[in-house]
């Protein structure tokens, strides 16, 4: 259903021509009416993304903090929407990102209110991102915890039958549950084993609410990235399945933050294997009644499994890094390709299981998906093909993820290759104004593009530090700066280097320091935001966090963002002339801007940035003073 245009159309003028009319008047005359500043920088930025629109393009839109990019894209995006009766689609970074978005004081709740626009904002997070009522059932039976009970006596009535269908409400949401460690959340999440369709509480699941909610908008679907790539990954197999696409058709894409889109469609395309998650769904299938041929057959299975693991552990690299690089000896091949002949023979003798009912059919399907998606990621492994892979430990498991190929090839086919308009907006997208690193990366040959710098005075608002410190003294360092209180964002460039820092911390400071990963993160920041605590440290927030005035300060970057010597990067790396100058340095520099940007949000922000640089970091020295917009300062 379409809604009323915020502008007369006639047919002495097009569209769009109609549409630069609309923004003009809009943005110098009746934001700026209503309090808010007329910005150049804004305002053509809304008309190069109406360009875009027209000419139904790939548009990069660089454009410095303070430019006002959020009220910029929202303008076009919902005259389109409603000029082509489908939803514009918001991208983000990450959850967290969704919620500043949509929050009370947010942009889109002040041109609502300002042009007295009814605007039809929805949510669409990812499947992780709501409570699912198997897996909370499940662990309730296996633990006895306080937050088990918690989220159970926080169920609406309607869930389990006491209630009329007829008060269905969204719930489930992790933002929920902001006290819930991420630990305790991933034990009642949705997790990709479990099957939905065959799922006996579906209807009154809150993911499936969710997700009825936001296929019906009118206007605005606002996702993560990562989301948006499981969207694009899955749709043709869902609607092969008869099942709906995870998102609905969209007019125009934005993806906010746009250059960290490849990292989303890497993780969207990886396939994992764990090694406890094929023993749990065995076990689940391992009733009373089942014919013994089946039962000897997962046995084996199991068996071969947790040698491959086994020997997987083995073969794994030694460093430091989140992703291990792994050596293919013909032990561990073989021992792979014989856990597919097992499985594939497994998969048959399920089939007369289904027939005999002995196993129950949601726990049947579970593992039947899951043998067929191990059975693909395995062969990738043990074939030689040009996949990428890696040996993971998140939490203590070893997982062992696969990438079939890298992503350029395929976002080149499924989503550049269509006509629909998308538009990259983000501080960073350039090197220098040249948007080929991130072009590249993405598969994208045929682009429009613009960079306009801030309107913000640095010179005056901003001061950046680079500490030349000895080997080993970054933790010393930063503790030092610490000690003033003052309001302080510390940036890592992974978990790792940010639990090394935690382990040097005092004990008496900890309840003034908070860290990423000791609950839902979204509290934590609204915690800083509010000064409950002085310190935030994260190795995820170097984008997208908006934190204005005094209750942000200063930025510590305690390590230079480079990416790992990791098995993708290597294959990126692997496809370049010159790595470093190609991957490494770009990588890093976009990164960097982007955390220190968090320090100046607004026209009233000011603070100091502070690099912590040990000896080999201290050569960059030049490379990153050409990023700031003010010269770096050195101490030693």
């Amino acid at each position: 259903m379409k809604r009323k245009m915020p502008f007369p159309l006639s047919k002495e003028k097009s569209f769009y021509d109609s549409l630069n009319d609309w923004i003009g008047d809009t943005l110098y005359d009746d934001l700026t009416e209503k309090g808010f500043e007329c910005r150049d920088e804004q305002i053509y930025m809304a008309f190069q993304i109406e360009q875009a629109l027209k000419e139904k393009n790939v548009l990069f839109a660089e454009a410095g903090v303070g430019t006002g990019k959020t009220i910029a894209y929202l303008l076009p995006a919902i005259a389109y929407a409603r000029y082509t009766g489908k939803p514009a689609l918001i991208s983000c970074a990450d959850e967290t990102l969704i919620d500043q978005l949509v929050k009370e004081d947010g942009d889109i709740k002040k041109i609502s209110e300002a042009l007295g626009l009814d605007i039809d904002v929805r949510l669409a997070k990812a499947r992780s991102q709501y409570l699912c009522l198997k897996r909370l059932d499940e662990i309730g039976n296996q633990i006895d915890a306080e937050y088990i009970d918690t989220l159970e006596d926080s169920l609406p009535d309607f869930v389990y039958g006491s209630g009329s269908l007829q008060s269905i409400v969204p719930y489930g949401d992790r933002s929920d549950y902001p006290d819930l460690s991420d630990e305790e959340w991933q034990t009642v999440n949705y997790h990709p084993t479990q099957q939905c369709s065959a799922c006996d509480l579906r209807n009154r699941c809150g993911q499936t609410i969710h997700r009825n909610h936001y296929r019906d908008a009118l206007e605005i679907v606002i996702c993560s990235h990562d989301f948006y790539m499981e969207h694009i990954w899955t749709k043709e197999s869902r609607v092969r399945q008869g099942q709906l696409p995870l998102l609905p058709e969209a007019s125009m894409i934005v993806f906010d933050e746009g250059h960290l889109l490849e990292y989303s469609a890497q993780r969207a395309l990886t396939y994992e294997v764990q090694n406890s998650t094929l023993l749990n769904l065995l076990e689940r299938a391992m009733v009373d009644g089942v014919r013994e041929e089946t039962l000897q057959l997962m046995e084996r299975l199991i068996d071969t499994h947790e040698a491959f693991f086994t020997m997987l552990d083995v073969c794994a690299d030694t460093t430091d890094n989140e992703r291990k690089g792994i050596e293919k000896v013909p032990a561990l091949l073989e021992v792979g390709k014989e856990a597919v002949t097992i499985s594939t023979a497994l998969l048959e003798e399920f089939v007369f299981e289904g027939e005999l009912f002995t196993i129950p059919e949601y726990d049947l399907k579970m593992v039947e998906e899951y043998l067929e998606q191990y059975i693909y990621s395995m062969e990738l492994f043990t074939s030689g093909s040009d996949a990428v892979d890696w040996l993971e430990t998140p939490k203590g498991e070893s997982t062992l993820v696969i990438m079939p190929r890298l992503v350029t090839d395929i976002l080149r086919e499924k989503l550049f290759s269509s006509k629909t308009p998308i538009v990259f907006s983000s501080a960073t997208l350039s090197i220098q104004k040249d948007f080929s690193y991130l072009a590249d990366g993405l598969g994208i040959q045929d682009f429009l593009s613009f960079s306009v710098d801030s309107p913000f005075d640095y010179d005056e608002v901003m001061k950046v530090f680079a500490h030349d410190i000895d080997a080993g003294k970054k933790a010393d360092r930063g503790l030092e700066l610490l000690k003033d209180g003052e309001p302080t964002l510390m940036l890592f460039k992974s978990e790792r280097t940010m639990l090394e820092f935690k382990a040097q911390v005092p004990a008496e400071w900890m309840d003034r320091i908070a860290f990423e990963g000791e609950r839902e993160l979204s509290s934590i920041v609204r915690d800083f935001q509010q000064k409950r605590v002085q310190v935030l440290c994260s190795y995820h927030l170097w984008e997208g966090l908006d934190i204005p005035q005094d209750a942000l300060t200063r930025v510590i970057i305690h390590d230079l963002p480079f990416p790992p010597k990791d098995p993708l990067f290597e294959a990126k790396r692997s496809h370049s002339e010159n790595p470093f100058e190609e991957v490494d340095l770009p990588f890093m520099l976009l990164r960097l801007r982007q955390g220190a940007g968090r320090l100046i949000r607004t026209s009233a922000d000011s603070g100091t940035v502070h690099l912590l640089l040990e000896a080999e970091e201290q050569e960059m020295k030049s490379k990153i003073d050409s990023i700031f917009p003010v010269k770096m300062k050195i101490t030693v």
